[in-house]
């Protein structure tokens, strides 16, 4: 097992001071595979983003590594089209695993756990782009969402990301043959439920299809930077 050095631990884990640490929280999307030899210490750097307050991380399985004959038991095709499409968007033609992408605008390729922290800190200190409140209704959740932003203001879709917190596999072929692994934040839904431009405030109902945990997200349309997120509790 590899282990985190300390001060860097420390660093991950670390929420930060004020109060509405959960009010404008960064979402860290995490692309891996099963299949892939060097995804193991991104995946391991999950486990300490998932326990903070200030961040929303999500593990998205890509399936691209499964022809080397152990097909990833998460992956989803719609996963590796959206890391293709934030790499479009990034003028790449070329993805990669690891990769991580934080608040839908900046871009980390392998292991750099420094680098994802800084990340973090510069979005935690950024102004928020909408404002964004959700309320439990009976077993819906209502989600009310306002831009904060000077006209023209972008078109914007609503998303409602599902996952499950934590899920351990034996991998048996491939690059990672042998290797009892923990995922955190496992997405297992990614859907757009509503278009919206922002003129108006908008509101809508989410209904929970299972008993895993969801979000929701805020993102400029056509994979653009993500501008508010929130947990459905």
């Amino acid at each position: 097992m590899r282990i985190i050095p300390a001060t860097l631990a420390a660093f991950l884990t670390l929420s930060p001071l004020t109060a509405d640490a959960d009010d404008h929280p960064v979402v860290v999307e995490l692309y891996t595979s099963q299949g892939c030899s060097a995804c193991p210490p991104a995946d391991e750097m999950m486990a300490e983003l998932a326990m903070r307050n200030d961040v929303i991380a999500l593990s998205l399985h890509v399936d691209y590594w499964d022809y080397l004959g152990w097909a990833d038991t998460f992956a989803n095709p719609d996963f590796t089209a959206r890391q293709q499409a934030y790499g479009q968007v990034a003028g790449s033609t070329v993805i990669y695993t690891p990769q991580i992408v934080v608040n839908g605008s900046d871009h980390v390729v392998g292991f750099r756990p420094m680098d994802v922290a800084e990340l973090i800190m510069q979005h935690r200190m950024s102004r928020a782009m909408v404002d964004i409140a959700v309320t439990r209704n009976g077993d819906d959740f209502v989600v009310d969402a306002s831009a904060m932003m000077p006209p023209p203001l972008p078109p914007m879709v609503i998303q409602v990301v599902g996952y499950t917190p934590v899920a351990e596999v034996l991998i048996e072929r491939g690059e990672n043959a042998g290797r009892v692994a923990d995922y955190h934040n496992v997405v297992t839904s990614w859907q757009v439920v509503a278009q919206w431009d922002g003129i108006a405030p908008f509101q809508g109902r989410v209904h929970p299809q299972g008993d895993t945990p969801m979000v929701v997200i805020v993102q400029h349309a056509d994979h653009g930077a993500i501008l508010a997120a929130a947990r459905l509790d």
